[in-house]
């Protein structure tokens, strides 16, 4: 395994979205993940595993976990392992035999990742939801969407990855620290409705101050600033404009040589108008044009690319952005390291592919991997 996560070893207990997302984190950064399948679960939203790109980078089991066999293997796993992310609702793992005090008991030093929408207290706790109730409660989505139309979610980006994946790495890495430091090990209560809130500290910092009004298409970036928007250009398509700063905002006027638009940006009471002139402006040249003429200067400029797009964009080829293997093309693992860089992504099989080599490294012999798989308890 290559970069700076190479030497620690996770178990994750496959679900969908967020967890997935963790463990592609940390498999992407040099961790062991082992990912444990169920019979008869899919990947996912994925037909098979070999197209879950969240799947990534790990080694597969697959683990009947309504057997006591099975239950004892998913032990095994976790005397010496690092970490454990687990996706259930709250119980779900207690009544299975693999809750924390069973696992904590068997490995003191580790670290037990829990992800939910909720977290596994409060009224909501047992609650069905995705991430768009999440990023409801948690007031995001009220922020989200133009002057007088409904809040519209940004995809699942804020809820599922931003404020419970990502939030769950983060947490994952941190607990390991602490145990590699003092030997114990800790449960991490990652809920997405708190992350999400998290990942709102600057909207809820200017509103605590009266900088953010408690409005949708009213603020700075939230479409309120019409200078901070997409706009359409005359193909149809789009670009993005955000210069937010005065020296940046007067490159812009420079540039696209405009006579219309006011001096100072600022000035709430122009905004109206600024947004009707910058529209008209847009409008007046096709996107390929535009991109002539703003890409690469200080007016806060890009295009607006289309999934198809992005992974063909001369800044993204140039970084390698986005990769392709096996024929799927997927954004690249980030941020990069200087000293430790990770390995290129390689893309599962078939779920429980690595069955038999995952548990011959923790002692099981050849004739009792056989007899588990005869058996129904391991697949793959």
């Amino acid at each position: 395994m290559a970069g700076p996560l190479a030497g620690l070893r996770i178990i994750e207990i496959a679900g969908i979205g967020p967890g997935p997302f963790c463990g592609m984190m940390l498999a992407d950064h040099g961790a062991d993940v082992i990912r444990i399948e169920r019979p008869g679960d899919g990947p996912g939203f994925a037909p098979d595993v070999v197209a879950d790109i969240l799947a990534r980078s790990r080694r597969s089991i697959m683990i009947d976990l309504k057997s006591p066999e099975g239950i004892a293997i998913v032990r095994d796993l976790c005397r010496d392992a690092d970490g454990l992310i687990e996706g259930f609702r709250p119980g779900v793992m207690e009544r299975l035999g693999l809750g924390p005090d069973v696992l904590l008991g068997d490995n003191p030093r580790l670290v037990y990742g829990r992800m939910t929408g909720w977290g596994q207290e409060g009224p909501y706790a047992q609650a069905a939801g995705h991430d768009i109730n999440y990023i409801a409660l948690s007031g995001n989505l009220h922020t989200y969407g133009r002057a007088g139309q409904k809040p519209t979610p940004p995809a699942n980006a804020v809820g599922d990855f931003g404020g419970g994946g990502m939030m769950l790495a983060f947490g994952m890495v941190s607990a390991i620290l602490h145990a590699r430091d003092s030997g114990k090990g800790q449960v991490i209560d990652c809920a997405m409705v708190d992350g999400a809130a998290v990942l709102a500290s600057m909207t809820w910092s200017l509103y605590a101050t009266g900088q953010w009004r408690d409005e949708r298409g009213a603020n700075l970036v939230d479409t309120g600033a019409p200078f901070y928007d997409s706009y359409e250009t005359a193909d149809g398509k789009f670009i993005a404009i955000g210069p937010v700063e005065p020296q940046f905002y007067q490159e812009l006027l420079r540039l696209v040589e405009a006579t219309d638009l006011p001096s100072n940006h600022f000035d709430t009471r122009a905004w109206p108008g600024m947004g009707a002139a910058l529209d008209r402006l847009f409008r007046t040249r096709t996107r390929d044009e535009w991109c002539a003429l703003l890409e690469g200067s200080d007016a806060c400029f890009a295009p607006v690319l289309s999934l198809a797009e992005a992974p063909l964009h001369p800044h993204n080829r140039q970084r390698a952005t986005f990769l392709t293997i096996d024929g799927k093309t997927q954004p690249a693992p980030a941020p990069r390291y200087a000293e430790t860089p990770t390995a290129m992504p390689r893309m599962s099989q078939r779920a429980g592919e690595d069955s038999a080599e995952v548990l011959a490294v923790i002692g099981y012999s050849p004739s009792r991997i056989a007899d588990l798989k005869a058996g129904g308890i391991i697949g793959g």
